[in-house]
């Protein structure tokens, strides 16, 4: 019996419907998800670049952030080709194992980058509440360690949720009408019992995502506690801007995920569902690179240095 439910997953196919099956709208989708690509491509390797060979720059902050910078590009290189795919092909399937792999990665990237947020927003609350100690706190072992933990976290979760994709079994070709191999993608269309992949999916899900944000608000409580007790106005904007770039990014991200996840589907058109997957598995890795360089004058200052480098070499 087990081995005609491995042969039947094997030769089960699922077909994406993609973004949207209306010719008319497929060029222009096609153009404008191209673009984002290229600017969350060019944004986040930028980031690292930048980052990385600006001494400047080399501080606990810009350490977190070129990480979640590669967390961002290996995210959109994850989901954003096959969409396009689907948007200019005519046979849209995927295998069960092609979809699996992208699922994995996937959770890999999301899980990852809940955590690092989540230490940006500690390292947030070390710089501003302990300043003094900021230093010594964050030290480059530390740094490390932390990055690392998110990493670890986004492989565990990974390995936990693929595991319990792979326990159910698939019959047939099924219709997905979506763009990427979510969880529930594979929930709609197994033939077994999913009773204990979904609880392994409910309990890593939450941990990922509820963990994180309480130590996230938790950070910012205390940093914003911190903030009204100063004295100087002209600290509070300091202080209030650093965290700015760090308090959108966490807000586009957290708030998508809580819109699509937390709220019954019922609430929601497939359209709408659509849409907010797109926002955050497209447009976010765009968008985090963009709000960190438009807010942050270190950035933009390394940016300028790096332009007139170019210009004098040339």
């Amino acid at each position: 019996m087990l081995n005609t439910d491995k042969n039947q997953s094997t030769a089960a196919m699922f077909i994406l419907l993609g973004f949207s099956d209306n010719p008319k709208l497929q060029v222009p989708l096609f153009l404008l998800f191209l673009i984002i690509y290229a600017v969350s491509l060019v944004g986040n390797l930028g980031m690292i670049m930048i980052i990385n060979i600006n001494p400047k720059l080399h501080t606990p902050m810009y350490f977190f952030l070129s990480h979640l910078s590669f967390v961002d590009f290996c995210y959109s290189t994850i989901t954003t080709p096959k969409l396009l795919e689907n948007l200019v092909v005519e046979d849209r399937s995927i295998s069960v194992k092609g979809c699996i792999t992208q699922f994995s990665f996937a959770v890999t990237c999301v899980a990852t980058e809940t955590v690092m947020l989540a230490v940006m927003a500690y390292d947030r609350f070390v710089a501003i509440c302990y300043p003094l100690l900021y230093t010594v706190s964050m030290s480059p072992k530390l740094c490390s360690l932390l990055v690392i933990v998110a990493y670890l976290w986004g492989i565990i979760t990974s390995l936990f949720l693929t595991y319990s994709i792979l326990i159910l079994s698939f019959c047939e070709t099924k219709i997905i009408d979506n763009f990427i191999c979510e969880y529930s993608v594979f929930l709609s269309a197994s033939c077994s019992d999913k009773h204990f992949s979904e609880i392994l999916i409910v309990i890593f899900s939450n941990l990922s995502v509820f963990c994180t944000l309480i130590i996230i608000l938790s950070s910012y409580i205390f940093i914003f506690v911190m903030i009204l007790k100063m004295h100087s106005a002209s600290g509070r904007y300091k202080a209030f801007s650093t965290c700015m770039s760090h308090l959108t990014a966490v807000t586009i991200f957290y708030g998508t995920i809580l819109f699509l996840y937390c709220i019954p589907n019922s609430k929601n058109s497939t359209l709408v569902v659509k849409i907010g997957s797109v926002f955050y598995t497209v447009v976010t890795p765009m968008l985090n690179p963009l709000i960190y360089s438009l807010r942050n004058n270190d950035v933009k200052e390394a940016f300028r240095k790096l332009k007139d480098f170019k210009i004098v070499y040339q």
